[in-house]
C-alpha cells in the first residue's frame, strides 16, 4: 500500500517528468520538421506526407525523451525536498533513501517496460514505414507535383513545362510537351490550356490539350508536320515505380528477429556483427534506465546552505554522454573491431558502477556530496566571475568622470 508520503513524492515526481518529456519530444520534432519540410518541398510532394512522416519519428523521439523525463522528473523532485527540507525531516523520521526510493522505482520499471515495448517493437516498424514514405516521395508514387515554370522529366523521353496552374492543378495553361520515340520520331506540342485524366490502365494517363499545335518529326520525314487543333488526347505512360525493400535493415528489425538473427550461423560475420551490436544497444538503454533513480538521486542534493543547480547540468551532460558512448560502442562492435558485448556491456558495468558509488556517498556518509569537488570548482569560478564583472562595472564610471574632467 502507498503512504501519504509515497503519494506525495508520485505528484511531485509526474509534473516534471511529463514536462520534461514533451518539451524533449516537442523540441526533437521541430528541428525535424523543419528539414521535412525543405525535403518534402524539394521532391514537389504534397505537405501531408509531413505530418505522417513525423508520426512514424515519435517513437524514436519518446525512446529519447522518456529517460531524459525520468532522470530530471526524480532529480527535480528530491532537489526541491532537500532545498524546502522535507528531505531532513523524512530521514530524520527514519525513512531510509532506500525507502524514498520506492516511488521513483515504481515509476523506472513502468517506463523502462514502456520503453523497451517501442525500441523493441514500435520503433522498427515505425522506421521502416519512415523510409518507405521517403522512397516514394523520390519515386512519385504520393504524387509529387509538377512544378510550374519548370521543365519536369517524365519518363526517359518526355519533357514537360507548365506556365500556369489553376484550380488546384484542374486548370494548366502555357503548356509545352516534348516527347521522343525509340525510332527517333519526336512530337512537340504547344497548347494554351490542358488537364489531366485518368484512366482505366493505372499506368497511363491522358493529356487533353486544347487549342495548340503539334509537330511531328521523324528521321524519314523530309520536312516536320505541322497539326493545328481545337482539342487533342495526348496519352502519356507513367515511369514505373520500384517496390521499396523489405525490413532487411537490423534497425527495422523487432528484438526478436535481431535475438534469431545474431544466433544463425548461415549469416556473414559482417552483418552478424551489425545484428548483435544493434540487439545489445537496445538492452544496455533499457537496462540504464533501472540505475536513473540512484543516478538522480546522487545529482539532485546539493551541499547545505546551497541552492546550486549544478547537479541538474550535470545530469543532462550524464546521461547524454552515456547515449553518445553506447552509440560508438554499436558503430564499433558493428565494424567487428570489438565483440558488441564488450563494446556495450562494459560501459554499463563501468557506469552502474559510478552511479552506485555516488548512491552509497549521499545515502551512507554523513554530509557525504558526491559532486561536492565540483560543486566547490564551480563555486569558486563563479566568485572570479562575478568579481570580473563587479571591476567592470566601477572602472566604467571612473573613465567617464576623467573624461568630464
Amino acid at each position: 500500500m502507498l503512504t501519504a508520503t509515497d503519494r506525495y513524492l508520485a505528484r511531485l515526481i509526474a509534473l516534471p517528468m511529463l514536462g520534461t518529456l514533451i518539451i524533449s519530444a516537442m523540441l526533437l520534432v521541430l528541428d525535424k520538421m523543419l528539414s521535412l519540410f525543405d525535403f518534402v518541398a524539394a521532391e514537389g510532394g504534397p505537405v501531408s506526407v509531413v505530418w505522417r512522416m513525423l508520426a512514424n519519428m515519435m517513437p524514436e523521439y519518446l525512446s529519447l525523451g522518456i529517460p531524459i523525463g525520468l532522470m530530471l522528473g526524480i532529480l527535480l523532485a528530491f532537489r526541491k525536498l532537500a532545498l524546502s527540507s522535507e528531505l531532513d525531516v523524512m530521514r530524520g523520521v527514519g525513512l531510509s533513501y532506500g525507502r524514498l526510493l520506492r516511488v521513483p522505482y515504481m515509476y523506472a520499471i513502468a517506463l523502462a517496460l514502456l520503453n523497451f515495448g517501442i525500441v523493441g517493437f514500435v520503433q522498427p516498424l515505425s522506421r521502416h514505414a519512415y523510409e518507405a514514405l521517403r522512397f516514394e516521395l523520390r519515386s512519385g508514387a504520393l504524387g509529387a507535383s509538377v512544378k510550374v515554370g519548370e521543365f519536369t522529366s517524365l519518363g526517359k523521353r518526355m519533357t514537360l513545362r507548365i506556365e500556369r496552374s489553376l484550380d488546384g492543378g484542374r486548370n494548366l495553361q502555357g503548356i509545352f510537351v516534348r516527347a521522343a520515340g525509340k525510332d527517333g520520331q519526336t512530337v512537340a506540342v504547344t497548347a494554351a490550356q490542358g488537364s489531366f485524366l485518368a484512366t482505366d490502365d493505372p499506368d497511363t494517363i491522358i493529356f487533353r490539350l486544347r487549342d495548340g499545335v503539334l509537330v511531328n518529326d521523324a528521321p524519314k520525314y523530309h520536312s516536320p508536320r505541322i497539326l493545328s487543333f481545337s482539342s487533342h488526347d495526348l496519352p502519356i505512360d507513367l515511369p514505373q515505380i520500384e517496390r521499396f525493400r523489405g525490413r532487411n535493415v537490423d534497425r527495422e528489425k523487432t528484438i526478436i528477429e535481431l535475438a534469431k538473427l545474431g544466433h544463425d550461423p548461415t549469416l556473414k560475420p559482417k552483418l552478424r556483427n551489425e545484428i548483435r551490436a544493434n540487439f545489445h544497444f537496445r538492452m544496455v538503454e533499457v537496462a540504464m534506465m533501472l540505475l536513473l533513480p540512484l543516478a538522480a538521486l546522487a545529482f539532485a542534493i546539493p551541499p547545505k546552505r546551497s541552492t546550486s543547480a549544478l547537479g541538474v547540468f550535470l545530469s543532462i551532460v550524464f546521461i547524454v554522454t552515456y547515449h553518445k558512448i553506447n552509440e560508438y560502442g554499436q558503430g564499433v562492435g558493428a565494424l567487428g573491431r570489438i565483440d558488441p558485448i564488450i563494446a556495450l556491456w562494459v560501459p554499463f558495468l563501468l557506469t552502474a558502477c559510478l552511479i552506485l558509488w555516488m548512491y552509497h556517498v549521499v545515502a551512507h556518509r554523513p554530509g557525504g556530496q558526491p559532486i561536492g569537488a565540483l560543486e566547490y570548482a564551480f563555486a569558486q569560478l563563479g566568485k572570479q566571475i562575478g568579481k570580473v564583472l563587479r571591476l567592470g562595472r566601477r572602472r566604467k564610471p571612473n573613465l567617464a568622470a576623467e573624461g568630464i574632467t
